[in-house]
């Protein structure tokens, strides 16, 4: 016996593939700005939205003992899209890429899973950790790995 299915004509869908929304984790280390470099490449070729992402650590025990963390946190932040936007405007009329600055509050690793979530992330770039330690407890590029939910690029 025989069966014979029609095939449905293929339409093709401008720009449906591909990325539409990249995250990178900024943190100010080389490795990060690497990364950010790396994913403002992708966005551009994509033509996707580049979500640039900074966790702003909550450090219990630093506001127990007085430390002005949220006022160090929000300066690096303020830093960062300084950066951002320097480097955004030395580029500018050669390569165009859209993006935009989020700051969450919490753990590097919940905050870019919470970035990721809400800006419906199609990626997630981050710079490979710099601290030794991670080598034994994990960092948090892998931690986004194994958590399987998009595909990770870590950039050294």
């Amino acid at each position: 016996m025989t069966e014979q299915h029609e095939q449905p004509s293929h339409t093709f869908e401008r720009g449906t593939d591909g990325p539409k929304v990249i995250v990178v984790g900024v943190d100010g280390s080389a490795s990060s700005l690497r990364a950010a470099a790396y994913a403002g490449g992708l966005a551009r070729r994509q033509h996707a939205l580049l979500a640039v992402v900074y966790v702003q650590p909550v450090l219990a025990a630093g506001a127990a003992l007085g430390a002005p963390v949220a006022d160090t946190t929000d300066e690096i932040a303020e830093d960062l899209i300084t950066q951002i936007r320097e480097a955004a405007e030395r580029v500018k009329g050669i390569f165009e890429v859209r993006w935009e600055f989020h700051t969450f509050r919490g753990d590097p690793y919940g905050g870019l899973v919470k970035a990721a979530d809400e800006l419906k992330a199609d990626a997630v770039v981050v710079g490979a950790s710099e601290q030794a330690g991670h080598r034994i407890i994990g960092s948090v590029a892998i931690r986004l790995v194994k958590a399987g939910r998009w595909p990770v690029t870590v950039v050294p």
